[in-house]
């Protein structure tokens, strides 16, 4: 219990900035048989809203109309640990770096033309900042085109693993290994565990907990 409590990401303001970086979430809903089904979706955080678009007809639609109770979940898988990191003969002790964030919430289709401008507005601003589109306003044919679901969260929780489960020392030795490695990832994991690259070296820099 005390490994899976260091796991939980206990700052709101680190699940936010988390969900505002990342670039694809998944709505899982339940389908007229009962069967959950899991979709993949563009989306955008407002006033710990979740807003997504989609085409006028699909599946996640009826099914929210059915049943406005959904999950939504983002993650982002940090950096693959071979199980030699550790031990040389034992392959169980291969593992993961990761971050997630979990929702469960009520899901409803945005029915109000300002509400929904808005959602899609903060959708091409994040997907396209570059800009060279003219901006949605409520009165536009093209809202009609579109569907906007909303998820207003009841509960979201975050898990992340970089290394803070262990010691100063072996997060080091970690550290050291996975810039051995050099996957395409390596860069970005150690920085985000905290560590800069000084001489050919990870050197720690922080070791906040979230």
């Amino acid at each position: 219990m005390q490994l899976l409590g260091k796991l939980v990401i206990k700052s709101k303001d680190k699940i936010i900035q988390f969900l505002n970086e990342e670039q694809t979430g998944r709505i899982s809903s339940i389908d007229k048989n009962g069967y959950p089904q899991i979709i993949p979706m563009n989306f955008v955080l407002i006033n710990n809203i979740v807003y997504m678009h989609s085409h006028i007809r699909g599946e996640k639609l009826d099914n929210v109309k059915r049943n406005s109770k959904v999950g939504f979940e983002v993650d982002r898988n940090l950096e693959f640990l071979p199980s030699y990191f550790f031990d040389p003969n034992d392959a169980s002790l291969a593992d993961t770096l990761y971050i997630s964030v979990v929702i469960k919430g009520e899901a409803a289709i945005v029915s109000d033309s300002t509400e929904k401008a808005l959602a899609l507005n903060a959708l091409m601003k994040k997907y396209q900042p570059e800009g060279k589109y003219e901006p949605m306003r409520e009165n536009m044919q093209v809202l009609n085109e579109v569907v906007v679901i909303k998820i207003i969260p009841k509960e979201m929780n975050g898990k992340y693993k970089i290394g803070q489960n262990m010691s100063k020392q072996k997060r080091i030795e970690l550290a050291e290994n996975i810039l051995i490695r050099n996957s395409k990832t390596a860069q970005d994991t150690l920085e985000i565990m905290g560590f800069a690259i000084e001489s050919g070296k990870p050197v720690l820099k922080t070791d906040e907990e979230w």
